[in-house]
């Protein structure tokens, strides 16, 4: 009973983790699929959050690694410390701890290169982490790593990050 009891949860834990289905494992497939538009990152944000995307978005397809920050492997927090740190923007190294940087902004309010977190699988805490792309209507796209696909877009269009949604900051002026 408990081995069914733990394959069950098992089961429902990776069928909540499913991601999109536009994954994508380079930046030109990006483009292609529709999945990230340099013209309409380029209008909606200043010169810095779209270098930070354009940055961000060249490690598309890197695996995900615990605490990693190299193209070797990275994981959520990983990619935006690095990224960030590439422009000599400090944060922290924890999605929960990159939380309390810059300020909280609404979602209407929300721009590309700002940082949108996740309470995922049920968590109190923050413990996701992405960089926003593209915004188009009520639908927000953001580049992160998944522990299952590495590093990839998303949107909150997909319900499993539209019910996880916790808060977006800003963390360039």
């Amino acid at each position: 009973m408990k081995k069914f009891a733990f394959l069950f949860l098992l089961s429902i834990f990776v069928i909540s983790c499913k991601t999109q289905s536009n994954i994508v494992t380079s930046k030109d497939e990006a483009i292609k699929k529709g999945i990230y538009d340099t013209k309409k990152t380029k209008k909606s944000a200043g010169k810095l959050n779209y270098e930070i995307v354009d940055f961000a978005t060249e490690n598309l397809g890197v695996k995900y690694r615990y605490g990693g920050t190299t193209k070797a492997g990275m994981d959520c927090s990983g990619l935006v410390f690095t990224t960030f740190k590439n422009f000599n923007i400090a944060l922290p190294r924890t999605s929960n701890a990159m939380a309390t940087q810059g300020e909280k902004i609404a979602t209407k309010k929300a721009q590309v290169g700002d940082l949108i977190f996740f309470k995922t699988n049920g968590s109190r805490t923050i413990n996701h982490v992405g960089i926003i792309t593209e915004i188009s209507n009520d639908e927000i796209k953001f580049i992160h790593s998944s522990t299952q696909k590495g590093v990839i877009i998303s949107s909150t269009a997909e319900p499993y990050y539209d019910k996880s949604f916790a808060q977006i900051n800003r963390v360039i002026n």
